[in-house]
């Protein structure tokens, strides 16, 4: 007999043989590179729907005339104020889409604009999809980043949650819709601190990196050009780390290098995008530089950078001494308030991913896997919002963009806390984001939370990009066909397109007698928000009696 069977006699059993293995679920490998495509192909149908249907917003021309004009004249022209490279992205859609155009146009980019859009034989609608694909890729791309940098930190989980929430934003899906460079700094920003963190591990790698990402912020808008100093400190701070084991001089050379370098091949990129339109650096144009004195003129010489961007940046300084005018919760005022940007994002953000960011900006600091990467989410975007509260422009929360995008990084590490009710929790936040976001589409722009009423009331509280940038003019012409054939029509509207182009032939109410205004009043809500005078007058004495797209209201006389 076996040993096994001779229970009476204090034998040992023989071991039985292992169990074979369970064969693995190969659905399982799958899943999350499925859901990341799910994520990411709901964000595309949105920002392609969305880009399809919306004529061109204010800045829109200006970007793509300047495109053109690097494609076919090589020249630094027009929108000096912006660096080359986000429009240089643009310009790979318009090689596509190949365009009529005339390079001797005489005026201001603004008419350049129009007259490419609309006075060249082009079709509109087409370019601008075209002008807008290259955008729309790179916010996808920046998906991934969101993805990947939470996954580093806290797992496949905490990717997935950054991911929805970056991919239901309803402002990344509205500008990331459009041909514009506020979506494009936002990713390279991204794109920087996330392989600034990298570089922990692999600082000779990772650490140039950071530095090209970096580069070209700056070489999209001159609003990156603070994060340069902060992402020094953390590209020797990671390098620092990476050298724990080093002696104290050779981790003080690593870390000063790593800043150097970060900071060098940011200048590099810089230059290489001018030097990608005009090899020569030739600077004509089309309208004066301001004059500037002062620490700002000196500062806008002495940087390391090619002489168009120098001018650029005195531009930039000399707008910011115009006397613009705001609107922020039915206040009409001149200047700048430094509680703009916080007021705004406040309301334009959904209330899930402000739950989850502010719980995700506990979470960081609080647990000690997530302390060491406390500076990467936390101290960039503060830097930036404390930077941009600064401005004079009170336009939207597209020079914010940031704030939205790093929240969904912190929410995503809210996942560290393994608790069934902090996972429940969070997964109804991240529901409610995404029912929020279809709720609105296709209206992006004027999205609101619902604290503050919804979209329908965002030209309440808000004006300009934060609701009507001039997008729908093409769906009020259709709306005017279909409900007021034939009716008198009197227009105010504030935006870059042409709305005859469009079969909109409206009168001019501002200049004609009150009496005379008879028919369908239809004005932007941002020249809404802002009536006074005579326009105010007309719309007191007006009923209103539809409004198109939640950017344009609707009133009869």
């Amino acid at each position: 007999m076996m040993a096994s069977e001779h229970h009476g006699t204090g034998t040992i059993p023989a071991p039985a043989p292992p169990a074979p293995p369970l064969p693995r679920r190969r659905g399982r490998r799958w899943l999350v590179p499925l859901l990341v495509a799910l994520l990411l192909g709901q964000m595309a149908a949105a920002m392609v729907t969305t880009a399809v249907r919306q004529t061109p917003t204010i800045d829109e021309p200006v970007y793509v005339v300047t495109a053109t004009d690097y494609l076919h004249e090589h020249r630094l022209r027009y929108n000096p104020e912006h660096p080359p490279l986000g429009k240089l992205l643009i310009a790979a859609g318009i090689a596509v889409a190949a365009p009529h155009y005339d390079p001797g146009f005489p005026g201001t980019q603004g008419d350049a604009g129009r007259h490419l859009l609309y006075e060249s034989g082009n079709d509109p609608g087409r370019l601008m999809l075209w002008a807008r694909l290259p955008v729309i890729a790179l916010t996808l791309l920046g998906g991934l980043v969101v993805f990947a940098f939470a996954r580093d930190l806290a797992g496949r989980a905490a990717g997935l949650v950054a991911l929805a929430l970056y991919a239901f934003c309803p402002d990344v899906v509205a500008h990331g819709s459009l041909a514009t460079l506020d979506l494009p700094v936002t990713a390279f920003l991204l794109t920087s601190v996330w392989l600034a963190w990298r570089a922990r591990d692999r600082p000779r790698l990772y650490v140039p990196l950071a530095g090209a990402a970096l580069g070209a912020a700056v070489a999209t808008k001159m609003s990156a050009l603070p994060a340069i100093p902060l992402l020094m400190l953390l590209a020797a701070w990671s390098a620092w780390h990476a050298r724990a084991g080093a002696e104290r001089r050779r981790r003080v050379l690593s870390a000063l290098g790593s800043g150097g370098t970060v900071l060098l091949v940011a200048l590099a990129v810089v230059w290489a995008a001018y030097l990608a339109v005009d090899p020569r650096l030739g600077f004509a144009p089309a309208e004066p530089i301001p004059p500037l004195a002062g620490k700002r003129a000196l500062v806008s010489g002495l940087l390391p950078l090619p002489p168009a961007y120098g001018a650029g940046l005195r531009m930039q300084f000399a707008l910011e001494y115009y006397p613009w005018e705001g609107f922020l919760f039915g206040r009409v005022y001149t200047g700048a308030l430094w509680y703009y940007l916080p007021v705004a994002l406040l309301v334009k953000t959904p209330l899930g991913l402000l739950a989850l960011g502010a719980a995700g900006a506990v979470t960081v600091p609080a647990v000690p896997r997530l302390r060491p990467a406390a500076p990467y989410l936390l101290l960039p975007p503060a830097l930036l919002l404390a930077v941009a509260t600064t401005g004079a422009r009170d336009f939207g929360t597209r020079y914010a963009l940031f704030v939205p995008v790093f929240l969904s990084l912190a929410g995503g590490c809210v996942t560290l806390w393994r608790r069934r009710w902090a996972e429940a929790l969070a997964g109804v936040l991240v529901l409610w984001v995404a029912v929020s976001s279809l709720r609105t589409f296709p209206y992006y722009l004027p999205y609101l939370n619902e604290a503050f009423g919804g979209p329908e009331r965002t030209h309440r509280l808000l004006h300009d990009s934060n609701v009507d940038w001039g997008q729908d003019l093409g769906a009020l012409a259709d709306r005017l066909r279909e409900r007021y054939p034939g009716e008198r029509v009197w227009l105010v509207y504030k935006g870059s397109g042409v709305p005859s182009y469009y079969g909109i032939h409206a009168g001019a109410p501002l200049t004609v007698p009150p009496e005379r205004v008879r028919g369908l009043l239809v004005v932007s809500d941002s020249a809404v928000a802002k009536a006074r005078g005579r326009l105010a007058e007309l719309i007191r004495t007006s009923r209103q009696v539809d409004d198109v797209g939640h950017s344009i209201t609707v009133y009869r006389r």
